[in-house]
């Protein structure tokens, strides 16, 4: 009769504990970047705490403010720019409509072997482009039902933004509280490995958030002063989405291969090269030297373990799982080499002692 007792109890632990989890739902991205945005910027918790004299609350509202100002201030300015910009394609596709291409360039017609074509291919283009826009009517419609779909997703996912920067406050207020009771109930789960796999999903995350988010940091300033030298407006803009578009994979050429046409169609054709030139080696090369030294950096995982899971993660979670794809494949990793190196099948290693032969225990009887 006990052991029924006991059995019917763990059933009823297990369903609250899903009731739990269905209640929270509806919140766990929220959750999941309030915990990410709290543990990445940790270390000033507790020295902003010190500075206030051991006031905890007052630090975790100004952390908290200071995300909201972080965030809300790119977000107004980019909104602010992106219709200027939006009315201003409007009025470009209007231009086109009604006067057609310009003139081609007089270096297009000297490219060797396919100059003469590439002339020809743009009077052609010219020429038919009343009827190219008259296609494209029947197809208007759906597109404005695909952007009012994506103003819905981007509207949800600013009300989770702000739900994420309201819960983060509570991440820094009671963090030492959380990471006590997660240690706990893993102590609880695995035993003494709780402190090993603790300290490997801290540090996987770390050095993900500081190599991704470093490097679209690095990305986004160096495509600024690249707008900025060749003179393209908006570039503040550009740079915001340049650092947006860096979290995703081969996502900054979505911004500067669109300014270097923009530029050749205004006949600067030497700043084109020079963007051209600065888009592919500097702002989409330091992709591939800064975010592998910086996630590798002071960890004993193999680079490829942890790029497979930014990248896959990506792909079967969404944007949250550029974090939760390396974690769990670092976990995954950590679990199966703690296997195979305990294998019971395995020879022991012998034990070298300082100045004698070296000692091989005896393996344990069956």
């Amino acid at each position: 009769m006990p052991t029924n007792d006991r059995l019917l109890l763990q059933i009823l632990v297990l369903a609250l504990l899903a009731a739990s989890l269905w209640v929270l739902a509806p919140f766990w991205s929220a959750l999941f970047w309030a915990g990410v945005l709290a543990f990445a910027s940790w270390p000033l918790m507790p020295l902003l705490t010190r500075w206030l004299n051991g006031r905890t609350n007052a630090a975790a509202v100004l952390l908290t403010l200071g995300w909201m100002l972080l965030v809300a201030v790119p977000l107004v300015l980019l909104t602010m720019n992106l219709a200027d910009h939006i009315r201003d394609g409007m009025d470009l596709l209007k231009d086109l409509q009604v006067q057609g291409l310009p003139a081609p360039p007089e270096w297009l017609g000297g490219i060797p072997l396919i100059g003469e074509r590439l002339v020809r291919a743009w009077y052609t283009i010219d020429q038919q482009g009343a009827a190219f826009f008259a296609s494209l009517k029947p197809y208007m419609g759906e597109v404005g039902n695909w952007l009012l779909a994506r103003s819905a997703q981007i509207g949800g996912g600013l009300v989770e933004l702000v739900l994420s920067l309201v819960l983060v406050f509570f991440f820094y207020r009671d963090g030492p509280r959380m990471a006590i009771f997660v240690r706990s109930a893993l102590h609880r789960l695995i035993g003494v490995q709780a402190d090993h796999y603790l300290a490997l999903v801290a540090g996987t995350v770390q050095r993900v958030v500081n190599g991704v988010i470093g490097t679209a940091a690095a990305q986004a300033v160096l495509a600024m002063i690249g707008f900025w030298i060749c003179g393209i407006p908006g570039a503040l803009l550009l740079g915001l989405l340049t650092f947006a578009f860096s979290l995703i994979p081969m996502g900054p050429p979505l911004i500067w291969i669109p300014a270097t046409a923009w530029l050749v169609w205004h006949g600067e054709y030497g700043y084109a090269v020079f963007l051209a030139i600065w888009g592919t080696f500097i702002i989409s090369g330091v992709d591939n030297v800064l975010k592998p030294y910086l996630i590798s950096r002071g960890g004993n995982l193999p680079l490829v373990v942890v790029l497979l899971g930014v990248f896959g993660g990506l792909l079967a979670f969404g944007f949250m799982g550029l974090f939760l794809g390396p974690t769990l494949l670092a976990v995954a990793y950590s679990l199966v080499s703690d296997w195979i190196a305990h294998d019971p099948a395995l020879p022991p290693k012998p034990v070298v002692v300082s100045g004698l032969e070296p000692v091989v225990p005896e393996a344990p009887r069956p």
